[in-house]
């Protein structure tokens, strides 16, 4: 005989107490939201404990965005023409006189009193908060240059009448963009020269080291002047010339580290199983030179932020006209009366580079293993 099975009696108090099925979105919301290394995680913490580094890199990234906008802060070109029933933007196309009712088919020029009355009759113009770019005179004042700062240049003028303001904007683009590039290249020769020397050893590291040893005793300062004197003035040109000498930066921490690491027992073990040096090199013993090397490059880029300014200022820098706190402050050398040229060159300049030390200073404490 078969025996039957009872059929399972429950309860609503049983019904009541029955747990629904786990599912993934059940996850507590702290595991998460912490998918981060823990090792980053805890480099990211002791980062925002440091309110001083936290402001100035909001602060920094304020002022580069502002920078990277000059065109639309700063331009003697509307921002938006509405004529006629259409839409223009002339600080992102040239457009002729003819498509505002004139007569010349060159590009318009905005200060015109003719252009401004063609375009009033049948429409409107937005201009920027500075109405004047890196080049543009102000001829309205009337007073020789160099003007005080007045209601329409903030920071008054320079020799040649131009709005400081605008200068000092597109000076900082200039500075900022070039400073990084040079920052981002030299850290990648460095990294790749330090990485060579460090893995290898032997011959390879000794003849790094007595080459660098050369390289660097050399005068960086003169040597890039002589060699900045032999072709036209160029950005390119200068650019190749500091990253002669900008490359060695981050040579001896890269090395120091795969020196160190280049005798690990998990190294050993991977080069014992036919990996390849440089997958070694790259997956195992990168991202612990990198941690270190992250929080020098603030730093090389506020040097490389001063060599370019020193050169502008010396006269073997960016091409003669190009907006640059360095050409700022020769004018302000060459007018003593003028006092506000030297100030505003002086307090920008000052600004960015104490942004950028204090971030540096925040990111080695950062990535420093000593702090908890």
């Amino acid at each position: 005989m078969s025996s039957i099975q009872p059929p399972l009696m429950t309860n609503g108090l049983n019904k009541s107490n029955a747990q629904p099925p786990q599912t993934p979105l059940s996850t507590p919301p702290a595991t998460r939201k912490n998918r981060l290394n823990p090792i980053w995680q805890a480099r990211l913490n002791r980062f925002r404990h440091n309110r001083l580094g936290v402001i100035s890199l909001i602060v920094f990234t304020l002022v580069f965005f502002v920078c990277m906008v000059a065109n639309v802060i700063a331009n003697d070109k509307p921002l938006v023409v509405q004529y006629d029933g259409s839409y223009y933007f002339p600080v992102l196309k040239a457009y002729p006189e003819t498509a505002f009712g004139g007569i010349f088919e060159t590009e318009t020029n905005y200060k015109d009193p003719a252009v401004q009355e063609f375009i009033n009759a049948q429409g409107y113009y937005v201009m920027p908060p500075i109405p004047f770019a890196d080049q543009t005179p102000n001829v309205e004042l009337g007073i020789p240059y160099p003007a005080a700062p007045n209601s329409q240049n903030w920071l008054g003028t320079d020799d040649m009448g131009r709005d400081v303001l605008a200068r000092i904007l597109y000076g900082l683009r200039v500075s900022l963009l070039f400073g990084l590039a040079l920052t981002i290249a030299g850290a990648l020769i460095g990294i790749i020269v330090g990485a060579i020397q460090g893995y290898y050893g032997g011959w390879v590291d000794l003849a790094g080291q007595r080459f660098m040893e050369v390289w660097g005793g050399m005068p960086q300062l003169f040597m890039i002047i002589i060699l900045v004197s032999l072709f036209s003035p160029s950005i390119t040109v200068l650019f190749g010339m500091m990253l002669l000498f900008g490359w060695m930066g981050l040579v001896g921490l890269v090395r120091a580290e795969f020196l160190r690491a280049r005798n690990f027992d998990y190294v050993r073990a991977a080069r014992n199983l036919g990996v390849a040096d440089s997958q070694i090199m790259l997956r195992h013993i990168l991202p612990n030179a990198l941690a270190s090397s992250l929080s020098q490059l603030p730093f090389i880029l506020t040097a490389n932020i001063i060599a370019l300014t020193s050169l502008d200022f010396l006269g073997y820098g960016l091409p003669p006209g190009s907006p640059s706190l360095g050409e700022l402050m020769v004018q302000g050398k060459n007018n003593l009366d003028a006092p506000w040229l030297a100030l505003s060159g002086f307090f920008s300049l000052t600004l960015v580079l104490s942004l950028l030390i204090f971030i540096g200073e925040a990111l080695r404490d950062a990535f420093d293993p000593r702090r908890s």
